[in-house]
């Protein structure tokens, strides 16, 4: 019983000297590969995020996997993030495949009802989001946008309208 809770204190100083280093070697290359790594999160950012802080734990935790090794992995993993990204602001095709597109939700104050049943938004979460951005009527929205990231964008009716920011939304009606 004793083995459950503590092993030795080479196995926790180990710890201690992997994770710093893991954690060091982790931080150094996010700032090399720069802003863009882990932004807002899509689901392509969301995997490479998810799959850093697997690696990060393998390295902290399995004593068969060297320091070398993890450190590898981030940088493999921040490359295939660094060069993805990189094709997509030089490719509409590879942009494309891995990020989605907004989806317009309301639209001239009326819910778009497919885009909400598709998109699986609710007209209350739509609603809540209009309240947070002191909004009082659904007739005061310009529109209501699903970006790639899952936030909501509200944009309030004002004389110019809404067109110039929505100009890479698809109108979809109802």
């Amino acid at each position: 019983m004793e083995q459950f809770f503590f092993s030795n204190w080479t196995s926790i100083a180990r710890t201690l000297v992997i994770g710093m280093a893991a954690y060091a070697g982790l931080i150094v290359l996010l700032r090399l590969s720069g802003k863009r790594t882990l932004t807002k999160m899509n689901a392509f950012d969301l995997i490479v995020t998810v799959a850093l802080g697997s690696t990060l734990a393998t390295v902290l935790l399995n004593k068969s996997v060297p320091l070398a090794d993890g450190l590898t992995a981030f940088a493999l993993l921040i490359f295939l993030q660094y060069a993805l990204t990189w094709l997509s602001v030089r490719s509409k095709t590879v942009s494309k495949l891995i990020k989605s597109e907004p989806t317009l939700l309301v639209y001239q104050g009326a819910f778009l009802s497919a885009a909400l049943k598709a998109e699986r938004v609710t007209e209350a979460e739509i609603l809540a989001g209009l309240r947070e951005q002191g909004v009082a009527s659904l007739a005061d929205a310009a529109a209501v946008v699903l970006e790639t990231g899952g936030d909501l964008s509200i944009l309030k009716n004002t004389s110019d309208g809404p067109q110039s920011v929505l100009q890479d939304v698809p109108l979809k009606q109802k």
